[in-house]
């Protein structure tokens, strides 16, 4: 079955080839399916927009969404509370040099801003330096405890681009809604979050998923084998996810197709499950991460919903995310 122009919706490179590559991962894993926080700290302050100030855009064109401070007055800065302070000691006639890092290159430019009669700066950029949401634990290694959640790479909403990391962490939520696909708009999961009970840190932000080292409480009953491409085939198989609270349910699905050419789409499959199609109309933010069981093996985790398609969504093989977190 083929899917042809249809919007894909992420659900928050180059490739070497080096023969006779030889991966340490488990041959079974602690299986995943718990909501998860999420918090990422980005390397470098992201530019997401603009905005005028006494009715003027008073920034010069130099400057782009998505561009990165990283330098104020050739002041290195890494977080919001950095540049502030660095344009309290270099602030001279409303203008301030900037550091910015576009495509890996560094670019010079001038900013001009005012300091408002509260005293708070007003720079004509909106920036953040975190980005926060949910996603779905995938694995847990159980003898090396590197886990794998989400099944892609974070990517900033308003910029639409990679967020480097700096550090970051998976901490404890919990499901207290849900929002219901329509036909033109994909659903998602609603969550509180408790960042003091923290599960992990955060590694590596990669187009397979996220990484890290779980440092919480995990049970050697939970194992499962993995599945090997060869092992996965089109029918009936299974994800694990939270729909409320804090606890997974299994729900069944159809597997349809197979890509092994694509890099993070390989498993196109339609959800089936009456009780998970009542509670979300379909696949929904929230949900990548969720591992996929075929035949007693985990063999890949929820990435994409199709939002033209509600019921149907695409998976990546749980090898290819192994062998990253491996790395």
């Amino acid at each position: 079955m083929k899917i042809k122009n249809k919007l894909l919706i992420f659900l928050t490179i180059f490739t070497f080839v080096i023969p006779n590559l030889v991966f340490a991962y488990s041959d079974k894993v602690i299986l995943g399916g718990e909501n998860v926080g999420i918090e990422i700290t980005s390397n470098g302050i992201i530019i997401v927009g603009f905005y005028q100030i006494d009715g003027k855009n008073i920034n010069n064109n130099d400057i782009e969404i998505g561009d990165k401070i990283i330098e104020v007055d050739n002041l290195k800065v890494t977080n919001i509370d950095e540049m502030v302070k660095a344009m309290d000691n270099s602030l001279k006639d409303e203008k301030i040099n900037l550091t910015l890092l576009r495509n890996n290159k560094k670019i010079k430019t001038t900013l001009h801003i005012k300091l408002d009669e509260q005293g708070v700066y007003k720079t004509g950029l909106y920036v953040k330096d975190k980005i926060t949401g949910i996603g779905t634990l995938t694995y847990i290694d159980p003898n090396t405890s590197v886990y794998g959640a989400l099944g892609h790479e974070i990517i900033e909403g308003y910029s639409n681009t990679k967020v480097d990391i700096k550090d970051g962490k998976i901490f404890s939520s919990t499901i207290t809604g849900i929002n219901k696909s329509t036909s033109n708009k994909t659903g998602e999961k609603e969550a509180t979050l408790n960042e003091d009970i923290v599960y992990g840190d955060i590694i590596e932000n990669t187009e397979s998923g996220i990484y890290g080292t779980y440092s919480g409480v995990f049970s050697n009953q939970d194992l499962i084998e993995v599945g090997d491409i060869d092992d996965i085939k089109e029918g009936e198989a299974y994800i694990y996810t939270v729909t409320n609270g804090e606890t997974k349910e299994k729900y069944k699905i159809n597997i349809v197709n197979i890509d092994y050419d694509n890099s993070t789409k390989n498993i196109l499959f339609e959800i089936t499950d009456k009780n998970l199609l009542s509670k979300t109309n379909g696949v929904i933010k929230g949900m990548s991460g969720s591992p996929i069981v075929q035949d007693g093996k985990i063999v890949g985790a929820v990435t994409h919903a199709i939002q033209s398609k509600n019921k149907m969504g695409y998976g990546i093989f749980i090898t290819t995310m192994l062998e990253e977190g491996d790395n």
